[in-house]
């Protein structure tokens, strides 16, 4: 009975956030286009501020409250391989207002054709076809261009959303390849309240409140070989699920 009288409150409100999420894209998409005329690199680097600005815009709009919880902080001078887990279609917004430094998302390649936001899906982030084995082998190239570039990655290693009982689904490897075959550090990033403000099964499920984004101690790649994957996707795997498992502990 309580939840249903809170349902055409949670239908205007979710409303309200949509309008605002694509007026603002809208908004923004002239400047997208502007500034990937300035190439990959430099071009891509100003997308990801406009990103930027539109996710701080949408949080304050719909009452989402970022933050940062360093445990370790990224060196700005520096590139890494940024892991997330990824419970929520809210994680993109919540992963560029986390990560204050140039980076570049490795993304499923089917996001694309959304209107709008595909194409400014299609310019900032590395595209991948996971069925396909050419197309896996020139994401990895992109990957590998951008670092040399002294540009960061970000990779939702669980692949797609958790809809497991357990706070992670199991990793791919892929990440924990490219890092040690390009010797880049490691950073586990955990967010803490995807799931909370918009669950991945119910369109509805938008609320306010916190977001909190958790930088881990990075996991360095020196003297790794790619025998020692398993070993190096689990000592990631651990630290993120210990950090979930004590989500309580970090204040709102």
């Amino acid at each position: 009975m309580f939840s249903f009288l809170f349902w055409p409150l949670r239908v205007l409100y979710t409303a309200y956030a949509l309008f605002f999420f694509l007026l603002w894209m809208l908004l923004l998409a002239p400047f997208v286009f502007l500034a990937a005329s300035f190439g990959r690199v430099r071009g891509g680097n100003w997308v990801q501020l406009v990103l930027r600005i539109w996710a701080s815009i949408w949080f304050f709009m719909v009452g989402i409250r970022h933050r940062n919880i360093y445990r370790f902080h990224p060196d700005p001078s520096r590139h890494y391989i940024f892991i997330l887990n990824h419970i929520s279609y809210i994680d993109v917004a919540m992963a560029v207002e986390a990560i204050r430094q140039p980076f570049r998302a490795l993304g499923k390649m089917e996001v694309k054709s959304l209107p709008v936001f595909g194409w400014i899906y299609r310019i900032f982030v590395i595209m991948v076809d996971r069925k396909n084995p050419a197309d896996r082998a020139r994401s990895l190239a992109d990957m590998r261009q951008f670092l040399d570039q002294h540009i960061s990655i970000l990779i939702f290693p669980e692949g797609t959303f958790n809809e497991t009982d357990k706070p992670l689904k199991n990793f791919y490897d892929g990440a924990f390849k490219i890092a040690i075959e390009t010797g880049t550090p490691l950073v586990p990033v955990v967010l803490l309240d995807g799931r909370d403000r918009m669950h991945h099964l119910h369109f509805l499920s938008l609320t306010p409140g916190p977001s909190r984004a958790v930088f881990l101690p990075p996991i360095e790649v020196h003297g790794l070989t790619l025998e020692d994957v398993p070993a190096f996707k689990q000592q990631a795997y651990l630290a993120m699920e210990q950090c979930l498992l004590q989500k309580a502990s970090f204040a709102k």
